[in-house]
């Protein structure tokens, strides 16, 4: 019987375990330039005993950041800051993939800065607040993007996983889950388009197909991952054909032949759902399971059981950098503590890392 403690191979990279640390947003790059610190590298090498680190969400594009203090892949700057963390997770022996996560309408200008403003599908502005530094702040409307902006945004994400390579990454995982640029193409409440991006199923997963096409070519496909999250009404999305729209995505990937798919499991409901995309997928499939609170040992059944291969684990990481060891002891387990998630103080956040 495979166990969550056995070694896999990844597309080709060595996983010393099945159990994957989910991406957090922490919220620790420096606020100018947008560089990880030194302690983003210990954050990360503390929790190389894990099969596989996914970062935190990192902007691939200045345009694409979503919150404050989050780090990018898209200068120089970055790119050699970034490598003090991949050096350091190697040499406890891990194995890290970036997040690039490209927030569209989840943002606003004041968190952009450099008089950018906030894109997305269409010019519909979610409801709700963020928090851009010193409060929280009611959403605007994105600029909708043009087809020479979606076309600039799509090479923006293969020109980010190129810098994450050089960065010393293993890989790239795309974010395409909680209502941020690319779930919001697939979503009709945020995508109104009429043109070929918008309306019928075909048009709504274009968006996510040419990323996932452009960084494949840009790294290789066994260098890239793709994250989901069907029926997840997060960020304000409202989608109205769930099972139709994600099998149609993973029956346009599957061919380009990527590492992995991650899905988050908004709700249990969603598990028939699972089930037939891990059916339809052929690589390696990586799940972040729908739980009250956060994912536990329970979840290591899921890779005895066959419904996945790695499992995501997210916040009990932030508590027990050492989690695979416990994991394989029975415990014990630090209980995770909310308030500590964001750069080590609230700063207006009060869930759980879920982004």
């Amino acid at each position: 019987m495979t166990t969550a403690f056995d070694p896999i191979d990844l597309a080709g990279t060595r996983l010393a375990n099945r159990i994957a640390m989910a991406p957090m947003t922490r919220s620790r790059a420096e606020s100018e330039s947008r560089t990880p610190t030194a302690l983003v590298a210990e954050y990360y090498a503390q929790r190389a005993s894990t099969g596989l680190i996914i970062t935190e969400g990192v902007q691939p594009t200045a345009i694409g950041q979503g919150y404050p203090d989050t780090p990018g892949l898209h200068t120089a700057e970055q790119i050699a800051a970034w490598r003090e963390v991949t050096d350091a997770v190697h040499a406890k022996g891990g194995r890290i993939f970036a997040q690039l996560m490209h927030a569209g309408r989840i943002s606003h200008p004041e968190v952009l800065g450099g008089g950018l403003h906030p894109v997305g599908p269409s010019a519909v502005a979610p409801a709700g607040q963020l928090f851009a530094g010193t409060g929280l702040i009611d959403f605007v409307a994105p600029r909708e993007l043009t087809a020479d902006g979606i076309a600039e945004t799509i090479a923006g994400f293969a020109t980010a996983a190129r810098n994450a390579v050089e960065a010393g990454f293993d890989g790239v995982e795309i974010h395409g889950a909680n209502g941020y640029l690319i779930q919001q193409f697939l979503a009709t409440g945020s995508n109104h388009r009429t043109d070929e991006w918008g309306g019928p199923v075909e048009n709504r997963i274009r968006f996510a197909v040419e990323v996932v096409k452009a960084v494949a070519a840009a790294i290789g496909p066994e260098r890239t991952g793709l994250r989901i999250s069907p029926a997840n009404t997060y960020n304000d999305i409202a989608e109205t054909d769930t099972d139709a729209i994600y099998p149609a995505l993973v029956a346009a990937i599957d061919p380009i032949g990527i590492a992995y798919l991650h899905v988050t499991e908004a709700k249990p409901e969603v598990r028939e759902l699972t089930l037939a995309l891990r059916k339809a997928f052929s690589g390696t499939f990586v799940l972040n399971p729908a739980t009250e609170g956060p994912t536990g040992p329970d979840a290591l059944a899921l890779i005895e059981d066959g419904t996945t291969d790695l499992v995501a684990y997210g916040a009990l990481f932030i508590a027990n950098p050492d989690l695979p060891a416990r994991l394989k002891a029975g415990g014990p387990y630090n209980t995770p503590d909310p308030a500590t998630f964001f750069g080590g103080d609230h700063r207006g956040y009060t869930d759980y890392p879920t982004l």
